[in-house]
């Protein structure tokens, strides 16, 4: 018995020519012979997506499937127009057209429609020869955020085993990726092989928050560091750096920290840091420090609400 080329492709004949051509792409993408050789069960499946889709990825002959004019492999059936246009039996079996890789246009049953492969391996079979480029391979890495802020070399391992060394350049956002030129599936009768794209992801920081270049961060300070305008020490993304507070400085007050914050790989430009102050008070509580407030009336006069009222 014939086989339904919709069931082969798995689609229905509601479907659009352009869902028909995609799940052609992928059968032939997963069972193509290049891709599994000495696969006997694999090339008949090939074969059979090709065939099917000589059928129904053709306006022309999807149509004459539909009216019941010809079969799955594209013969007359009974009652219809033969070889001659005349009713009968179609003057014999009427194989699909076959090209120079066999199948729908092709000898020994592989198809050679080069859009779709061209769209499959990566490009188009070089004119004149059958080299084909490797196919593309995607993988997902994860760098802690000072790696990548500063830049890292890493060694990966790839999902066929192999270890490739990569450099996470500095400034390195997350969900950018990286290219490793050739590093990917082999190539087919000489043809190059592909790439390797990395996807990096950055692991969020406990302190360190980002925008754009720009480092923002916020560091505790005691209220006499705050009242007198002492020296801190904070960390940055290159190492720690001594700045002075302002006297007197409030919770929320900026430092702003020049050339300590994400290179931009385009321009290499390096933007800054932010960095904000926040008045801590000891966790138990000092007795000296409530006795001194007590005393103290040097704020009687001032509110820092009064612009809420």
């Amino acid at each position: 018995m014939t086989a339904d080329p919709y069931q082969i492709l798995g689609v229905n004949r509601g479907t659009s020519a352009e869902d028909i051509r995609a799940a052609y792409r992928k059968l032939a993408k997963q069972f193509h012979p290049d891709r599994n050789p000495g696969n006997k069960a694999a090339e008949d499946k090939f074969k059979a997506a090709s065939s099917a889709f000589d059928i129904i990825g053709d306006p022309k002959k999807k149509a004459r499937f539909d009216r019941g004019e010809i079969d799955g492999d594209g013969n007359e059936r009974a009652g219809f127009g033969g070889a001659n246009g005349h009713p009968g039996f179609g003057g014999g079996r009427q194989r699909p057209r076959t090209g120079p890789n066999g199948g729908p246009n092709g000898g020994q049953g592989f198809e050679d429609i080069s859009d779709i492969f061209s769209d499959l391996f990566g490009g188009a079979r070089k004119r004149g020869g059958g080299a084909m480029r490797g196919g593309d391979v995607r993988y997902r890495l994860e760098v802690d955020f000072l790696e990548a802020a500063r830049g890292v070399k890493k060694r990966v391992t790839m999902p066929d085993g192999r270890t490739l060394d990569m450099t996470v350049p500095a400034g390195l956002r997350d969900g950018q990726s990286l290219r490793l030129r050739g590093q990917g599936d082999p190539g087919t009768y000489g043809g190059p092989p592909g790439d390797v794209y990395v996807e990096v992801h950055v692991r969020a920081h406990r302190y360190f928050k980002t925008d754009g270049t720009t480092v923002k961060v916020e560091v505790p300070v005691t209220l006499s560091e705050a009242v007198l305008g002492k020296k801190i020490t904070v960390p940055t993304i290159h190492g720690e750096v001594t700045v002075k507070i302002p006297k007197g400085a409030s919770s929320g007050t900026a430092l702003r920290l020049k050339g300590k914050g994400l290179i931009d790989a385009k321009t290499g430009v390096t933007g800054d840091q932010i960095t904000r102050i926040r008045i801590v008070l000891p966790e138990k509580g000092d007795q000296a420090l409530e006795q001194l407030i007590e005393k103290w009336a040097g704020d009687k006069d001032h509110s820092p609400r009064r612009s809420m009222r």
